[in-house]
């Protein structure tokens, strides 16, 4: 998040401990940008009429024009400052697959351009028009650094470019170019220092005046709750054992997938069962991981494949602001599970439970107390996120997207596949996007790690069936 209590008159931003943490976690393996491939109805843009379109919208998220500038010798957070060298052209870019493109060819397109990483040296984020699919379809594949926005939040900044009726987003003949505001004045090295040393000397006062709220939310019952049940909680399951083959060392390439499910039917399965659509999903993720375990010979009864859980902590009034309000919920999925309605029953308990004892509100609480220190947070995520580690083999994020269609120049969105970032040597993460009644899955995995990404998408869909069947028989 960005720390507003450090803007001064020249407009520059402090990047918050969190924030800092992503971006200095990024490495040549280890690219932090959260991306989709979205695909519309045709006829494609032109390039130039995209290019119009997303000027047009620069002046409501004027974080992509900025860029982070690092403090000398890293003495201090580094700050979003406007780039005076902002060029449109570099961050639109067109390019096309062969003619009639179909999913693979879009697939294998999207997973070259998702695993280079964003230049940290220009504002954090792409848009590629892609051309030639079948169909007379388009697609779009867009990128923006984990440390511009979070997952859930980063909805809000998207859909800056999306419309919701065909007529908005047409452009008029003989319109006038758009023009953007004048950047404002490049930091030097040497104002940054003093601006951390002016920072450093403040901050026990700023510290002090946020205590009394931070106490308060420390202190809260919800609060205490969260951090009295999850801190054991969350060790006792870290001390259990898990599968081991989903962690490892990960190269800078990625195999990247996708698959899809419809809410109608998990809706349904949810109604004769209970619970809520994301236990189904997560039960139907277990179903894909128990397959690809078994294909590797490596199922054993009791297996746990251990999840983090993304969830969002944004307040109402919060929405559309750029920075991280995330927190997050350890999930066990039981992969040595047999049957498909014990594994939803265990995951229905285990969210239960982590609703009813708050966890997501003391992994809050954390982060804030740590935002006293954003210096020392990043650091601490830096070498956190960039190490191999055995404990968490994978991530599953839920984003609720809208019911409505939406529209770009005009052309529909037809569908919208969602990209999620590996880190802390986890091979394979899951995406999980709704748009329209319909569920897509986007799956990222370690080009050599995960060799087996199409057993995890048959896998999930799966999964789905045998809720579904079960459902229908109830």
């Amino acid at each position: 998040m960005t720390d507003n209590g450090d803007v001064g008159r020249s407009g520059w931003e402090r990047l918050g401990g969190l924030d800092a943490g992503f971006f200095f976690a990024e490495s040549e393996d280890t690219p932090l940008h959260i991306a989709s491939v979205t695909v519309f109805e045709g006829p494609a843009p032109s390039y130039g009429d995209l290019v119009r379109a997303v000027l047009g919208k620069l002046g409501e998220v004027p974080r992509y024009r900025q860029r982070v500038r690092t403090v000398p010798l890293h003495l201090g957070s580094p700050v979003w400052a406007d780039d005076p060298h902002f060029n449109i052209l570099y961050h639109v870019r067109h390019t096309a697959v062969p003619v009639p493109g179909g999913a693979e060819q879009l697939r294998n397109l999207a997973g070259r351009v998702l695993s280079q990483r964003l230049d940290p040296a220009k504002p954090l984020w792409e848009i590629w028009l892609v051309e030639g699919l079948e169909g007379g379809r388009w697609a779009a594949i867009t990128k923006v650094h984990h440390c511009v926005v979070d997952g859930v939040g980063g909805v809000d900044l998207l859909t800056a470019l999306f419309d919701l009726s065909p007529e908005e987003g047409r452009p008029e003949p003989g319109e006038p170019p758009v023009t953007l505001p004048e950047p404002g004045p490049a930091p030097s090295g040497a104002a940054l220092l003093a601006r951390t040393a002016r920072g450093a000397a403040t901050a026990p006062l700023r510290g002090a005046a946020g205590l009394p709220r931070l106490a308060r939310r420390l202190a809260s019952p919800r609060t205490l709750r969260g951090l009295g049940v999850e801190v054991p909680r969350v060790l006792g399951r870290l001390a259990r054992p898990t599968t081991g083959s989903l962690n490892g060392p990960i190269g800078p390439h990625r195999r990247w997938l996708w698959t899809h499910a419809e809410l109608e039917e998990i809706r349904r399965v949810r109604k004769a069962f209970g619970g809520t659509v994301n236990d189904v999903i997560l039960a139907a993720v277990a179903q894909g991981f128990r397959a690809v375990l078994e294909g590797r010979g490596e199922l054993e009864p009791g297996d746990r494949v251990r999840a983090l859980v993304p969830v969002s902590v944004r307040a109402g009034d919060e929405r559309g602001e750029v920075r991280n309000r995330v927190s997050g919920v350890l999930v066990e999925l039981p992969v040595g599970e047999e049957d498909p309605l014990r594994r939803l029953f265990e995951v229905r308990e285990q969210m239960n439970d982590v609703k009813r004892t708050h966890q997501a509100a003391g992994g809050e609480a954390l982060a804030r107390l740590a935002g006293f220190a954003p210096t020392l947070l990043a650091l601490g995520s830096r070498y956190a996120l960039s190490q191999t580690q055995p404990l968490v083999q994978t991530v599953v994020t839920n984003v609720p997207g809208p019911p409505f269609p939406l529209y770009v120049l005009g052309r529909r969105l037809v569908e919208l596949y969602p990209f999620v970032p590996l880190a802390m040597g986890m091979r394979v993460g899951v995406a999980v996007f709704s748009y329209e009644g319909r569920l897509t899955f986007g799956l990222t995995g370690d080009f050599d790690g995960m060799p087996d990404l199409e057993v995890l998408a048959a896998g999930i869909e799966a999964g789905f069936g045998e809720l579904l069947r079960l459902a229908r028989a109830a």
